[in-house]
């Protein structure tokens, strides 16, 4: 576990570990990369974010610093929930809405907007759910979870074509980015002032803010290693059936597995090399090739053999 210390000579106290994870309820107006400065500007970290909002987007938005900054492409590839206001174009009954809502859960094409940062490639996306939670004359006010990579105006647009008056999106808030939801954010001025209470010798309301990297794979299956293993994983070892004592979840080979310690303090991130199904704790065979180290060596004892050309788990 990360160790918080109390140093009035270092940022916020010094309560502000080495790695970790800050969920923002992102206001209108400034862009995400803004934001994301003004946090590390209050810990006093380097930081990045998952999971790009327009200025005028608010809501969840996932704040890395340390270690933790490496689960980017986790954070980055998490589902998404939306709450939005979209404007018709024309009247439309509320029945031809819902319909056309239902029409759109599942497989969507979208291309990106000309103002988007990628390449505007045509690309499928995937509408878990929708809803409509309200409407009042030519205002609709729906719910949606997508992939990560959904480009709500854009759905908004195709929505007013199939309904046939046309639309546009006038308001968006994310309200959820894979494990991380609303009832988890802080806004940047609850961060300021629980920081400026680190700083004054009341740590408690910045360390319930900080959120250990572990929270980020909540949703990701998981391998269970012995603590004779763990170090080998971290010096980037292939972990083999051997080192580990359990599975958590099911996965197929290729896809990524996060990787715990018997306390469930989070390694890394690795690619199975065999599915779920094949995995035998305790048994030989190579079966997880660590892709993201976030433990330092040394954390745990060594357990592999130093003569062995390339360490394994």
């Amino acid at each position: 576990m990360t160790e918080i210390t109390n140093n009035p000579e270092e940022p916020c106290g010094g309560c502000v570990p080495a790695s970790g994870i800050v969920v923002i309820d992102k206001p209108r107006g400034p862009s995400s990369h803004q934001v994301t400065a003004w946090v590390g500007e209050i810990l006093g970290r380097r930081v990045g974010h998952a999971g790009t909002l327009d200025p005028q987007v608010s809501g969840v938005l996932v704040v890395m610093f340390g270690g933790a900054v490496r689960l980017a492409p986790v954070l980055l590839s998490h589902n998404k929930e939306y709450v939005c206001l979209m404007r018709l174009h024309g009247d439309a009954p509320r029945e031809a809405v819902d319909r056309v809502a239902e029409e759109f859960a599942g497989r969507i094409y979208q291309r990106p907007p000309k103002k988007s940062a990628v390449k505007r490639n045509l690309r499928i996306r995937k509408i878990q759910e929708i809803e409509v939670l309200d409407m009042q004359e030519r205002l609709v006010l729906f719910r949606a979870r997508c992939d990560a990579g959904t480009y709500i105006r854009t759905l908004c647009i195709h929505m007013g074509y199939a309904i046939g008056v046309c639309a546009h999106m006038q308001e968006l808030r994310r309200i959820r980015s894979g494990p991380f939801d609303e009832a988890t954010a802080v806004s940047l001025h609850e961060l300021a002032d629980a920081a400026g209470a680190a700083r004054d010798g009341d740590p408690e309301p910045l360390r319930r803010m900080i959120l250990s990297p572990d929270a980020a794979v909540a949703d990701l299956p998981k391998v269970v290693i012995r603590d004779t293993a763990v170090d080998a994983v971290c010096h980037g070892a292939v972990l083999a059936g051997v080192g580990v004592t359990a599975k958590e979840g099911g996965f197929g080979k290729g896809e990524t597995v996060a990787i715990m310690t018997e306390r469930g303090e989070l390694v890394g991130l690795g690619k199975a090399l065999v599915s779920s199904s094949a995995l035998k704790p305790g048994e030989p065979g190579l079966v997880i090739a660590p892709t993201t180290v976030l433990m330092q060596p040394g954390t745990y004892p060594r357990g592999w053999k130093a003569h062995a050309r390339e360490p394994r788990a």
